[in-house]
């Protein structure tokens, strides 16, 4: 499922807003989360993103970070391309391969780990893909493991040694 190429124009610094019958078919089969591609200025960004009904004015809306804007190099009142997609990745969020390692090579890790809801997995997910390195991302996920297993689960405190 995925919706056409739209074009639309950059109003709010921290959303974009998708218009309603856009979005109507994601709303229909009750899709909260999409994977989204941006284009502007012949720069394509892909992620995924949540989408929510705005109480205002009715559309609906997904945050969009000043990171992403700076990376597409997109300021208010530029117009940019939009497609969203149905969502079919298994947490939401691309899973990093040193992430997906790790955890396989630890079964009790990984069963705390499924055990939390898609929120926290997502947190953890992205705790992990915002290092540069994979050495470093290894590293990290190896240290949350060892935290998982200790019953340390706070987002803060899981990627440091304690």
């Amino acid at each position: 499922m995925k919706t056409e190429k739209l074009k639309l124009t950059h109003t709010n610094p921290h959303n974009i807003f998708i218009p309603n019958l856009v979005y109507k078919p994601f709303a229909d089969k009750k899709m909260s989360r999409v994977k989204v591609e941006l284009i502007f200025n012949n720069i394509k960004l892909d992620f995924y993103a949540a989408i929510k009904k705005d109480k205002i004015s009715g559309d609906y809306k997904m945050m969009i970070s000043k990171q992403k804007q700076k990376e597409l190099g997109l300021s208010l009142g530029d117009e940019f391309e939009i497609q969203l997609f149905e969502d079919t990745s298994k947490y939401g969020v691309e899973m990093p391969e040193e992430l997906e390692a790790v955890l396989m090579s630890d079964c009790d890790a990984y069963e705390i780990f499924e055990s939390f809801t898609a929120g926290k997995k997502r947190s953890i997910i992205y705790g992990v893909i915002r290092y540069k390195t994979s050495q470093q991302k290894i590293d990290k996920s190896l240290i949350m493991c060892e935290n998982l297993k200790r019953g340390n689960h706070e987002p803060i405190k899981m990627f440091k040694l304690e």
